[in-house]
């Protein structure tokens, strides 16, 4: 233990003052980066160029979807890899499936887990940790691929036109604040009723009301979803097709016809608490009461890559989760490792790698995308296709284009069909899955 901490005296700050004028080669690039900015000067060129919109294994896919001013990434992302399906087989040229649908059954089964949980955890201290955790954000728009398949697989899909974006599905912020609000006072209240001597029962029936009132208020936001509806299209040889009163789950087994469940999670997440060839779940991680339980196997990043890599060249595209943030040029559409030359620029290392990133807070999984093409030297991929869910003024039309060593370094989650996996994988995928605290790195929400 250090018996006494440092301070910067008068005579500590013109030591640093002195050595940093010292380097007058730093004048330029300061100058520079007070002008313009820190990214416009580390700009690599050569990076720019390279990362080229072309791909030798290429899906055909829809026109970019937009999320616009809301975090529905991971479901746009879900929702994307299934209207590639039924684009191909009902020969359409575009599709799209709604997202606000998905969203309000996100929302009211969020609410009720939350409150599950408050009930779960009445005798915790109202500063507890995991109280805390709990009430940070118990109604945010992010989700995680299990989240995803409990909604459809309890609720099915519809298409677009049959409920489509209202104002606060695109624009969510309002909603999710005056939600949370509600929320965070029924929280409150079941836990003031708890010390009151009220009785587990009586606080459930009360809970029940809330859950009804909160049923309410959603669909001042979002709508009153279908119960049935007419699907009607005309497919790309000008052929019209009707199909008349149809459920959301119908739907689904009718036009998507594929079972969730040969989906898994597979993550790289090179941390010492986190052994390859184990599986992880996260604790209070959900948001269906009953629903799939958030599973992921670790696997090394060439595993982890050969994976996805199996799946494109089937001509399946693969949701995945990533740290969009880092190291992105948005207006180009560019994800890559190299595209801005930090360290030269500023003439500093930067220690962490991406175990060291996950460990001490600089790295997470944050944003849900969608691979659907890859380019290969000598069956080597250099660069792959990412859907995204930004709308079209960014990239080629929407799409990014990722460098390989970008996908190493920042990509944490892809969904795979469990039939690309080995047999010692197999064997691996259905261990118990050890437990993570609320707030391991592995519980991020894609937004």
């Amino acid at each position: 233990m250090l018996k006494e901490r440092m301070k910067i005296n008068e005579e500590l700050y013109k030591q640093m003052e002195s050595e940093t004028l010292a380097r007058k080669s730093d004048n330029i690039i300061r100058n520079s980066i007070l002008n313009v900015g820190l990214d416009e000067v580390a700009l690599n060129h050569q990076s720019k160029t390279d990362m080229q919109h072309t791909f030798s294994l290429e899906l055909t896919t829809g026109k970019i979807t937009s999320q616009n001013k809301s975090g529905r990434c991971w479901l746009f992302a879900g929702l994307n890899t299934m209207r590639f399906k039924i684009m191909k087989d009902l020969n359409l040229k575009n599709f799209e499936l709604s997202q606000t649908y998905q969203m309000f059954f996100d929302k009211i089964e969020k609410a009720n887990y939350f409150l599950e949980n408050i009930l779960e955890t009445l005798d915790e201290d109202t500063d507890s940790r995991i109280i805390m955790w709990l009430l940070n954000a118990p109604l945010n728009d992010g989700g995680q691929w299990d989240m995803f398949t409990s909604i459809v697989e309890k609720y099915g899909v519809v298409p677009k036109a049959v409920m489509p974006e209202s104002f606060h599905s695109s624009n969510s912020a309002r909603m999710n604040q005056i939600l949370t609000l509600k929320l965070r006072g029924y929280a409150s209240k079941l836990r003031q009723d708890h010390q009151n001597g009220k009785t587990l029962e009586e606080l459930k029936s009360e809970k029940k009301k809330m859950t009804f009132e909160f049923y309410r208020l959603l669909t001042m936001f979002l709508g009153i979803p279908p119960k049935k509806f007419t699907f009607e299209y005309t497919d790309k040889d000008k052929k019209f097709h009707r199909d008349l009163g149809i459920t959301p789950k119908k739907f689904y087994t009718k036009y998507v016809a594929v079972d969730l469940k040969d989906y898994i999670s597979i993550i790289n997440a090179p941390t010492k608490d986190k052994p390859f060839n184990k599986t992880f779940t996260v604790q209070y991680l959900g948001n269906v009461e009953g629903g799939n339980k958030v599973k992921y196997l670790n696997v090394d990043i060439k595993t982890f890559e050969k994976l996805a890599l199996a799946q494109l060249k089937d001509g399946v595209p693969v949701w995945f989760g990533s740290d969009v943030g880092q190291k992105m040029k948005r207006e180009n559409g560019i994800l890559s490792e190299d595209i801005y030359d930090y360290e030269n620029t500023l003439q500093s290392e930067f220690e962490l790698d991406k175990a060291g990133r996950l460990d001490y807070g600089e790295s997470l999984m944050t944003h849900a995308m969608v691979f659907t093409g890859v380019n290969l030297i000598d069956d080597v991929p250099n660069r792959w296709k990412v859907e995204n869910s930004w709308g079209e003024k960014n990239g080629e039309k929407g799409y990014f284009v990722m460098s390989d060593k970008w996908f190493e370094e920042y990509n944490y989650q892809i969904v795979i069909n469990k039939k690309y996996l080995s047999e010692a994988l197999k064997k691996a995928w259905k261990l118990e899955p050890i437990i993570l605290k609320p707030w391991d790195p592995m519980g991020s929400l894609a937004l």
